[in-house]
C-alpha cells in the first residue's frame, strides 16, 4: 500500500488538470474529416510522434510487470525492451511504403499489395484482438494496479477494483472520442516525460539505498545475463534471437496499433524522425522498469524492504523509499501509462472498424457521416472493454498464463505475409491469404491445446504444446513461409501496374525521391547513435 500525503494528492491533481487542458486545445481543433480524427489531419511532427509510439507501447505491464519480471528473472525480458532498432526498420523502410500509399489501416495495405480477402481477415483478426486481449487487459491490469498501490478495497461499499478500471476506461473513452488522434498523440507529449521523471526517480533513489550498481550485479548474480543456454526452458538464446525479432516486427513494423501513429506525419522525413525519437525513447524501458525490479530484489536481500511476490515489486519500491510528492508523481506516471496504452487502442479499433468495415461495405458515406461512425464505433469499443472486465476477473489467472505466448502466436503468420509481400513480387495474392489463414489456424492450435498439455501427454501431437514457445513462434514463421512460396509457384502473380510502390523492386522514382527527401547527417547520426547503445547493452550483459 502507498500512503499518499496531500502534497501527493495535490501533484497527482496538477497532473489531470493539465491533461485537461491540453484535450480542451485539442477539441478546438474540430475534425474536418476522417483524416483528422484518425491520423491528426496527416500533420504530425517528429516529436508527437516518437512520444506517442512510446506512450502508446508502455502500459501497467511494464511499470507493474516488467520490475517484477526484473526482480523474479532479472535481464532476461530486457530483449523485448531492447528493440529499437526494430522501430528504425519502421521509420527506413516500411514508412515509405506505408505513408505514400496514403492508407489509414494495415488492412488496407493489405489490400493493395494482396486481395480484398486478406484485408477482411486481417481487420478481423486485429479487431476481436484488440478488443479481448489489449482493451480489456489493459483495463484489468490497471484496476489491480490501483487497487494494490493505493492499498483500498472499498469505497461506498464498492470493490475498488471496479471504480478505478470504470473510471480509467471512461475518461480516457470521453477524451478520445472528443479530441480523436490528435487529442492522444498530443496528451502523449504531456505523459511520456511525466512517466520518465517518475520512474527515473525510482532507479535513482533505489540505487542510492542499495548500495550502488556494484551491489545490484552482485546480489543478483547469474540474473544479470541477457544471454541463457539454448536449452533453458523459458528463454533459449535461439529462441530470444529470433523468436523476439519476428514478434518485434509483427508488433512495431506491421500493428495497426503503432503504424497508425507514423501515418499520421506530415510526411516522410517526419515519420522517420518520429520513428528515430520512439527508437531513444524505446531504449528507457530497460533502466527505468527492469532495473529497479533488480534492485527491489537486491533491496529484499538485504532486508531494507521486504515483498512477498515479485509483482509487488514496483509499489513496494514507490510506497518505502519516495518522498512526498515524487510518489504523486510515479502514480502519474502510472495512470499516464494506462491512459495513453488504451486510447490508441480505442483509437486502432475504431479506425479498423470505420476504414476496413463500414466505409468498405457503404463506400458512398460522406466524410461527415464516417466521422460520426468513427465516434460512435470509439464508444461501442469503450463500452464492449467494460462489458469483458467481469468476464477477466473469472478468467484473469487463466488468461495471464497464455497472454505472454498469444502474440507468439499471432505475431508469425502477419509478419510473414507484410515481409515477404513487401520483399518479392512473386508472392501472388493467393499466396497472402492462405498464408494469413494457415498461420493464424496454426496458432489458435497451439492455444487451444495449451490447457489440455496435461491430457495429451503421450500423444502425437504433445509436441506442440511441450515446445517452447519461442521455438513455436520460429516454426510458425518458416511454414507459413513456405507454404506463402509453394503456393505461389502455382497461383498467378499480380500485375506490376497493381504492384507498383508496393514492393521494394517496384519503387518509383517519386518514393525515392520522398525517401531521401529531408535527409541529412543527423539521420545518419541518430540511426548509428541507437544502434549503438543498443549493441553496447548487449555487450554489457551477454
Amino acid at each position: 500500500m502507498v500512503e499518499l500525503s496531500a502534497l501527493d494528492w495535490l501533484v497527482l491533481g496538477g497532473f489531470f488538470v493539465l491533461l485537461i487542458g491540453v484535450v480542451w486545445m485539442s477539441m478546438r481543433q474540430r475534425e474536418k474529416d476522417t483524416a483528422d480524427y484518425f491520423l491528426a489531419g496527416r500533420n504530425a511532427g517528429w516529436l508527437v510522434i516518437g512520444a506517442s509510439i512510446f506512450a502508446s507501447n508502455i502500459g501497467s505491464e511494464h511499470l507493474v510487470g516488467l520490475s517484477g519480471a526484473g526482480a523474479q528473472s532479472g535481464m532476461a525480458m530486457a530483449h523485448w525492451e531492447l528493440q529499437s532498432w526494430i522501430i528504425l526498420l519502421l521509420g527506413w523502410v516500411f514508412v515509405p511504403f506505408y505513408w505514400s500509399s496514403k492508407v489509414y489501416t494495415m488492412p488496407e495495405f493489405l489490400e493493395r499489395r494482396y486481395n480484398s480477402a486478406s484485408r477482411t481477415f486481417l481487420s478481423v483478426i486485429s479487431l476481436v484482438s484488440y478488443v479481448l486481449t489489449k482493451v480489456a487487459v489493459t483495463v484489468y491490469a490497471g484496476g489491480i494496479a490501483f487497487k494494490t498501490i493505493l492499498g483500498i478495497d472499498t469505497i461506498w461499499g464498492i470493490d475498488f477494483f471496479w471504480i478505478s478500471a470504470v473510471g480509467l476506461v471512461l475518461i480516457t473513452g470521453l477524451y478520445t472520442v472528443l479530441g480523436g488522434m490528435k487529442a492522444i498523440m498530443w496528451t502523449s507529449v504531456l505523459q511520456t516525460p511525466v512517466l520518465i521523471i517518475g520512474s527515473v526517480v525510482i532507479l535513482v533513489v533505489g540505487l542510492d539505498k542499495v548500495g550502488g550498481w556494484t551491489e545490484v550485479e552482485r546480489l543478483n548474480d547469474a540474473n544479470m545475463h541477457l544471454i541463457r543456454a539454448a536449452t533453458d526452458s523459458e528463454f533459449p538464446w535461439p529462441g530470444v534471437i529470433f523468436g523476439s525479432f519476428i514478434i518485434g516486427f509483427w508488433y512495431w513494423c506491421t500493428d495497426q496499433y503503432i503504424v497508425q501513429r507514423v501515418l499520421s506525419a506530415k510526411g516522410i522525413k517526419e515519420a522517420r524522425r518520429g520513428a528515430m525519437f520512439a527508437g531513444y525513447l524505446k531504449l528507457l524501458p530497460v533502466f527505468i522498469f527492469l532495473v529497479p525490479g533488480m534492485i527491489a530484489y537486491a533491496l529484499n536481500a538485504k532486508g531494507i524492504i521486504h515483498y512477498d511476490s515479485a509483482d509487488q515489486a514496483f509499489p513496494t519500491l514507490v510506497s518505502e523509499l519516495l518522498p512526498s510528492g515524487v510518489k504523486g508523481i510515479v502514480i502519474g506516471g502510472l495512470v499516464a501509462a494506462l491512459m495513453s496504452s488504451l486510447a490508441s487502442l480505442f483509437n486502432s479499433s475504431a479506425t479498423l472498424f470505420t476504414i476496413d468495415f463500414y466505409k468498405k461495405f457503404k463506400p458512398e458515406s460522406t466524410e461527415l457521416h464516417l466521422l460520426r461512425v468513427g465516434r460512435i464505433a470509439t464508444i461501442v469499443i469503450v463500452l464492449l472493454g467494460l462489458l469483458w472486465i467481469p468476464v477477466m476477473s473469472l478468467i484473469a489467472d487463466v488468461l495471464y498464463e497464455y497472454l505472454q505466448s498469444v502474440q507468439s502466436l499471432i505475431a508469425p503468420g502477419i509478419a510473414a505475409v507484410f515481409f515477404l509481400g513487401l520483399i518479392s513480387k512473386r508472392i501472388t495474392a493467393a499466396a497472402g491469404y492462405i498464408g494469413l489463414v494457415s498461420g493464424f489456424i496454426m496458432g489458435m492450435i497451439r492455444l487451444v491445446l495449451l490447457p489440455f498439455r496435461d491430457d495429451i501427454q503421450g500423444t502425437s501431437i504433445a509436441w506442440i504444446t511441450d515446445m517452447n514457445w519461442l521455438y513455436f513462434c520460429i516454426l510458425l514463421f518458416v511454414l507459413v513461409s513456405a507454404i506463402m512460396v509453394v503456393v505461389s509457384l502455382f497461383t498467378k502473380q499480380c500485375d506490376d501496374e497493381k504492384l507498383q510502390g508496393l514492393t521494394f523492386g517496384s519503387i518509383s522514382k517519386s518514393q525515392w525521391s520522398e525517401m531521401r527527401a529531408g535527409l541529412d547527417k543527423w539521420d545518419y547520426i541518430h540511426t548509428a547513435g541507437i544502434l549503438a547503445i543498443t549493441a553496447f547493452i548487449y555487450i554489457r550483459f551477454w
